[in-house]
């Protein structure tokens, strides 16, 4: 996790743009590039999130996703092109970071996320950025993330209203997702953004305060981008637009961090 890295003279200037931030610097870039991530959805969040992570200079990127590019995507993942239309999403998005930046490791993984499967894939990642677009498996990959102790970044979106939050459920002191949500939707059958509708560039707008937030966590202590910001819910208005947070608190019965909870921690 976090391994260090030396930056060469090629790298120092495709990223000078960050390092000549007094908040950044060659250390908080350093970080970026020894950092590991598991991206859940290469959708329309997952997309433009991907596409700045890898622009960061994230050293390793895992991507997962089980579909197929449609021509409805083309709308608002804009990673993909009509070429694209057919071909699987996790090995799309993992070509697209190879012809983007190649010192990138990227692994593409085409398969479903559920409890039964995201386990394996936490293996030496430092935080999961979750782009699903439903509570089902946003729950599973919360739940895995607690027991496994990862970070985790949520970005959800429906229509004009968008939620992004840094969790660390495995921190004594720290609410998880099901804190926020509860159990009334793990089913499968839980409204999709898709069965909503959504706007390409409000998904867009969520998703690069996404990849922000997940920056803060890599940044953590190497850079001055702030604190993570566990348990700060930032709820985005597309419609106005407009901003507002609010503070998650940890439940004391919630199922996966509570105090009954046989993997939370002590």
């Amino acid at each position: 996790m976090l391994s260090p890295v030396k930056l060469s003279p090629e790298r120092l200037d495709r990223f000078a743009r960050h390092i000549v931030l007094p908040e950044m610097g060659g250390a908080g870039q350093v970080r970026l590039a020894g950092g590991s991530i598991l991206l859940i959805g290469a959708g329309g969040v997952g997309s433009p999130a991907l596409q700045y992570l890898a622009a960061a200079g994230i050293g390793r990127i895992a991507i997962a996703d089980c579909d197929t590019v449609d021509a409805s995507n083309l709308q608002r993942q804009t990673i993909f092109t009509t070429a694209d239309i057919g071909t699987r999403k996790a090995e799309a998005a993992a070509n697209w970071v190879r012809r983007f930046d190649p010192e990138i490791t990227v692994t593409g993984h085409d398969m479903r996320i559920d409890a039964g499967t995201i386990a394996p894939l936490l293996d030496g990642v430092d935080l999961v950025l979750d782009g699903s677009d439903n509570f089902a498996t946003r729950l599973a990959v919360s739940d895995a993330c607690v027991a496994r102790g990862v970070p985790l970044t949520s970005v959800a979106v429906g229509r004009f209203q968008g939620q992004v939050a840094n969790f660390a459920g495995h921190r004594a002191d720290q609410p998880c997702y099901r804190c926020w949500v509860g159990d009334a939707f793990d089913a499968d059958d839980c409204d999709t953004c898709a069965e909503q509708g959504v706007l390409g560039a409000f998904v867009g707008m969520a998703a690069s305060l996404g990849a922000m937030q997940a920056m803060r966590i890599l940044l953590d202590g190497a850079a001055d981008l702030g604190d993570p910001q566990w348990g700060k819910l930032h709820l985005l208005d597309g419609m106005k637009p407009g901003m507002r947070t609010i503070n998650i608190t940890r439940d004391p019965a919630c199922r996966t961090c509570g105090e009954d909870a046989a993997d939370a921690p002590r």
